[in-house]
């Protein structure tokens, strides 16, 4: 383990090349690349690289998490990238961000005007992430594959900015377009954001020889008995974590956010309500499938939230239908007023969840007490290819 403590981006840049098992591990994994290809550039699961920076650089890993971020040191977000580099191994253009959910907005824009529509949907979503988690400084920290070596670099993770936007082509196809910094194009069909990475000045190479057969070496380590199972580790659908919906679904309506319940029942009528009234739905499926995740209705637990921040929440309501904090503005303020950034009395609605890029939360169990002897939960928001209805639907 590095002896730097990488608390902020300053520390990082001018300490990262210094940690030598870092280093070590992506060559020994790149080394394994004849298990899955017999191609001259190293095979590198972007899973594998991910874990490897939290494990080396003590971060905290937001893979599972609904976050422009793959990794958080502290207050800074890092997206981590592998991907193979082009040309003479010093570019690549690379998917960043997805927008299917949200075509039909985007139908009959063009030109730049889709470009700053684009660029304000991928802006949107870098705030939803730094508001969750108290984000103040970013970077993009890159695993260039080249032949016969690993290429590492890190380069500046920015919003788009708007203001300064030429357009560069745009046809049927794609919209291709740049902020005098960097150059992104936008994929039509598929309702991709794509981004330049250019190699810079500063990088560090990591020669990579294959190993003949790999398949040998891992037989030999599995009989010597000298490391155990890895998946022994993995968490346990319905035991360790749960996923809620934001919204509800008809037949006749599809998906929407009820106006006047979860995250709107401030609208709701009957009473004079507070204007952070919200509530997170618990479906029947989730207590008739998993009846002791969660503790008994009105029973208080503490829930973490990403940005390390605690609330005392609680299952309330008939049939525990209602996940809320208490006092349940706690709730609503994180939820309306710094993550969604939703005005005073403000509808939420199912474009808003799209433009984010979310429409579930994952309650993680961490199987720990608090200092008053309450069960403590971690919250985050979900991406859409990993939400309550993909969990369920694999739980049936």
């Amino acid at each position: 383990m590095s002896k730097h403590s990488y608390n902020n981006l300053s520390a990082f840049l001018k300490n990262w090349q210094d940690n030598v098992k870092y280093f070590n591990m992506l060559r020994l994994m790149a080394q394994l690349s004849k298990l899955f290809s017999e191609n001259d550039t190293p095979y590198l699961d972007y899973r594998l690289t991910e874990n490897l920076f939290c494990k080396y650089y003590k971060a905290v890993n937001d893979a599972r998490s609904c976050t422009a971020y793959d990794a958080r040191l502290v207050h800074v977000g890092i997206g981590i990238k592998t991907f193979i580099l082009k040309g003479n191994g010093d570019y690549s253009v690379e998917k960043i961000a997805e927008f299917n959910k949200l075509k039909k907005t985007l139908t009959g824009l063009s030109g730049i005007d889709l470009a700053k529509q684009i660029s304000k949907y991928r802006n949107d979503r870098i705030d939803f992430a730094n508001n969750q988690y108290d984000i103040n400084e970013t970077q993009y920290h890159i695993v260039g594959r080249i032949v016969g070596a690993l290429r590492l670099f890190n380069t500046p993770y920015e919003k788009v900015n708007i203001r300064t936007l030429h357009l560069e082509k745009d046809d049927e196809t794609s919209c291709t377009f740049n902020d005098e910094k960097e150059e992104y194009t936008f994929n039509k069909s598929k309702s991709v954001l794509l981004k330049k990475f250019v190699v810079p000045k500063e990088y560090k190479d990591i020669s990579v020889e294959y190993i003949n057969d790999p398949l040998a070496l891992l037989e030999e380590l599995l009989s010597s008995k000298k490391d155990k199972i890895f998946s022994e580790n993995n968490l346990l659908k319905g035991y360790d974590y749960v996923f809620l919906p934001l919204y509800s679904y008809t037949k006749t309506k599809g998906y929407f956010v009820p106006e006047k319940s979860g995250l709107n029942q401030f609208n709701a009528g009957g009473r004079k309500r507070n204007d952070l009234e919200v509530y997170i739905p618990v479906p029947k499926m989730i207590h008739k499938k998993y009846p002791n995740f969660f503790p008994s209705r009105d029973t208080c637990f503490t829930l973490l939230l990403p940005d390390g921040k605690k609330l005392s929440a609680k299952i309330c309501q008939d049939g525990g239908k209602a996940l809320m904090s208490n006092p349940n503005k706690d709730l609503g303020d994180w939820l309306l007023r710094k993550v969604l950034k939703k005005k005073t009395w403000e509808i939420v609605t199912m474009e808003d969840l799209y433009i984010l890029g979310v429409n579930s939360v994952c309650i993680e169990n961490m199987h720990q007490m608090d200092e008053k002897g309450n069960n403590v939960y971690k919250i985050f928001f979900s991406n859409l290819n990993e939400d309550y209805q993909s969990f369920i639907s694999d739980s049936i």
